[in-house]
């Protein structure tokens, strides 16, 4: 990854990072998922997980799995999400890390609160995206999720985190 400046400012960076969260709260799915690339990988690494080919992972979605989580999430009838959690992401400390062939590199530090009929769970950590400018539009290629509490038994995690 190069530290050159990227092609996909800061403030556009924020803008896609704050909206993407907002369509995610708002139960958007539609609009969420076409902010993904076609070859996209959304990833939540369990424990200290390296390799999500040789370790498990809480989340690792290729495209096609992205439209069906977003396809099970819609209907209604996915059991962990009747009713629909209400969730509501905080984002900081976002950073642009630079750029390389793949896109622009990005980190930022979340809170996630989710409200079930269980009560609250907190949800925190880093995330990272990888952006890239397609006709126009910026669209994530990547995303990883990094629990600060990966490494112990998590709840249910069935909403778009």
């Amino acid at each position: 990854m190069t530290t050159t400046a990227p092609t996909i400012s800061r403030t556009e960076v924020e803008e896609f990072l704050y909206r993407e969260a907002r369509l995610a709260d708002e139960g958007r799915y539609d609009e969420w998922e076409a902010l993904w690339t076609d070859d996209a990988l959304y990833w939540v690494p369990s424990g200290d997980t390296v390799d999500p080919h040789k370790q498990i992972s809480v989340i690792y979605d290729h495209r096609s799995r992205i439209a069906l989580r977003v396809a099970q999430l819609k209907t209604g009838k996915r059991h962990a999400q009747d009713p629909r959690s209400n969730v509501a992401h905080l984002l900081s400390n976002i950073e642009v890390l630079g750029e390389d062939g793949a896109g622009t590199h990005t980190t930022a530090t979340f809170i996630a609160i989710e409200s079930r009929s269980r009560g609250l769970t907190t949800w925190a950590g880093r995330v990272e995206h990888t952006l890239v400018r397609r006709d126009e539009r910026i669209l994530m290629s990547r995303k990883v999720v990094r629990l600060v509490n990966a490494d112990q038994p998590l709840p249910t995690l069935a909403f778009l985190i």
